[in-house]
């Protein structure tokens, strides 16, 4: 098998998704998951797991419980998220860390809202995003025969989803590493980074890759090992050390992994805006000053930025397929216009999408944005769509920022009043 060579200093990595919580007092001030305007920890929750909870607990979720797939099948239709977003990780980057290796990868599934784990002969982790606190962690045994499932409010997870990788809010999180042959991990890339802009090269390390795409630098389907102070990597092919059969598609398809990392990078950049915005207005008293006013500007800048893909990582010459029914999945999820466009629909020749807004934006994060950052996104995104735009955006074309008008004008409540 083909080996690549990498000469770094030998320091060994070891990331653990799921772990102890950490202190608040080791985040920013502004992001103090105990101060009253967050109340992290005792806040009622109204996100989309937490309100159909109980239905799972007590079997009223029309769920299968012959085998754990069908398990996991039965509830991703019920939590309406397609199977098709699959993507395996091998890396131990998990609560779950002694069961995951490359014979026994893990699977992620998602939708905008809530995020599932599931290993083979594991407990299902999964994330659910509520509007404002971010991440809320859950944790569960599959159940066997008609036993009972029992949902716990994980507190184990916070110590790597809400510290700099990040952005110091309880957010998501995907590492890229070069895993070892027996577990952990020799080698780490984009630290402290998510999101469309992370280049290819630095991308899918400790991940399985499939579909056709022609990027020819990445880290995914590999595993290193130490000789003689040097790092080598070894190809490994999908599905030649598991078994495809107990997962839920039988792919990792490229597709999924760039429309993950564009939402990843989405939810911790309005969580930041979110919570700095609401310690603002608390420290003074329900007005901001013009030092914070000021501060929450920049913020707005930066999450305009990322909504409209101003640096998004520059795609291979032969762009990227794709698979037929994820890209089914997804777009039946789509808000048209009364012309029929979607921020959802694909480009995938020179970048992810053909209009260049994020479709996240529809969503209940953005929405659940306080109304001081909102109203800033609003006029940002309504300058940088002008006819006249500034020269930052000026990569839009004029028929692309007419179409993301019209879209948002139509689909959005108060994209034209800015309310």
């Amino acid at each position: 098998m083909a080996m690549n060579r990498v000469h770094f200093c030998v320091r060994s990595l070891f990331f653990i998704l799921f772990t102890v919580a950490v202190s608040a007092s080791a985040a920013p001030k502004w992001a103090d998951l105990d101060r009253p305007e967050h109340n992290y920890w005792n806040r009622p929750l109204n996100d989309k797991f937490s309100r159909i909870k109980e239905q799972l607990e007590t079997g009223k979720l029309p769920l299968s419980y012959r085998t754990e797939k069908e398990f996991l099948m039965s509830l991703l239709k019920a939590l309406d998220i397609p199977a098709t977003s699959q993507t395996l990780v091998f890396s131990t980057t998990s609560l779950q860390l002694r069961l995951i290796n490359i014979r026994n990868p893990r699977a992620l599934y998602f939708n905008e809202d809530i995020y599932i784990g599931f290993i083979p002969g594991g407990r299902i982790e999964l994330i659910s995003i509520h509007p404002e606190l971010g991440g809320v962690f859950f944790i569960f045994d599959i159940p066997r025969g008609r036993q009972a499932v029992k949902v716990e409010r994980s507190t184990r997870c916070m110590n790597c989803h809400a510290d700099e990788d990040t952005r110091n809010v309880p957010g998501l999180l995907a590492k890229s590493v070069i895993p070892g042959p027996n577990g952990g991990s020799l080698k780490a890339y984009r630290i402290g980074e998510s999101g469309h802009g992370i280049p290819f090269s630095e991308r899918f390390g400790g991940w399985h890759v499939t579909g056709d795409h022609d990027i020819q630098e990445h880290h995914g389907n590999r595993v290193g090992e130490f000789s003689n102070g040097e790092l080598l990597t070894e190809e490994i092919q999908p599905g030649r050390r598991f078994t495809w059969s107990r997962y839920a598609v039988r792919t990792s398809d490229i597709l999924p992994h760039l429309v993950f990392e564009h939402q990843m990078g989405f939810v911790n950049r309005a969580l930041e805006a979110g919570y700095r915005t609401r310690a603002y207005l608390a420290d003074g008293n329900g007005k901001l000053s013009a030092e914070h006013a000021a501060m929450l500007d920049e913020q707005a800048d930066m999450l305009t930025r990322y909504l409209l893909f101003a640096d998004e990582a520059k795609f291979p010459d032969g762009g990227v397929g794709g698979d037929p029914a994820f890209k089914r999945d997804f777009l039946a999820r789509g808000t048209r216009s009364s012309k029929g466009a979607s921020l959802r629909e694909f480009d995938l020749n020179t970048r992810i999408f053909k209009y260049r807004c994020s479709y996240m934006i529809h969503g209940s994060l953005f929405a659940g944005l306080p109304p001081e950052m909102k109203s800033r996104v609003f006029e940002r995104l309504r300058t940088a769509l002008d006819s006249n735009p500034p020269k930052e955006f000026e990569y839009l074309s004029s028929a692309e920022r007419s179409t993301i008008r019209q879209i948002l004008t139509e689909t959005l409540p108060g994209f034209r009043t800015g309310s």
